[in-house]
């Protein structure tokens, strides 16, 4: 009986504490749900970033030894356009890898094998070790921890 009479005194207060508690709750959901939506959003531009440049790489036949495991950079000089689209790889890569550092894009599964690998060609490994010395040093560390990380790995 107390707890109707306390109900029937303070129906009003009691009320606008459910309000307030429902309106956190709806925004909670609410930035969650944003939150889902702009990694999505975020993930495409990562995707048509990626496909902006790999068409480049494929409208263009001179860029073919970018990808040969064995091109020789003692033999055959780096051409311009080659060091520029590795270039074009780097800053791509790193938007990725900051964009991923503070949680904008989802976890991108296989991205260290295949920085590793991109990295441990002749051609994208000469132009790195110069390019590196031009990018911030938790950016350095993650390409040459995948490089480290890929190299183990075609040893074993």
């Amino acid at each position: 009986m107390a707890f109707s009479g306390w109900i029937t005194g303070n129906w009003f207060d009691l009320l606008q504490s459910l309000g307030i508690v429902g309106g956190l709750l709806f925004t909670a959901w609410s930035l969650r749900s944003e939150t889902t939506t702009r990694r999505v959003n975020n993930l495409l531009a990562i995707t048509k970033g990626h496909r902006d440049v790999w068409t480049e790489f494929y409208r263009r036949p001179e860029l073919k030894r970018v990808l040969s495991d064995r091109a020789d950079v003692g033999q055959d000089e780096i051409t311009r356009e080659e060091e520029i689209f590795i270039n074009l790889v780097v800053l791509h890569l790193s938007c990725v890898f900051y964009a991923r550092k503070t949680g904008l894009v989802f976890k991108l599964e296989g991205l260290r094998r295949d920085v590793g690998w991109f990295f441990s060609l002749p051609i994208p490994r000469a132009v790195w070790s110069k390019t590196k010395l031009l990018q911030n040093d938790d950016f350095v560390m993650f390409v040459e921890t995948c490089v480290a990380g890929n190299s183990r790995r075609t040893n074993e």
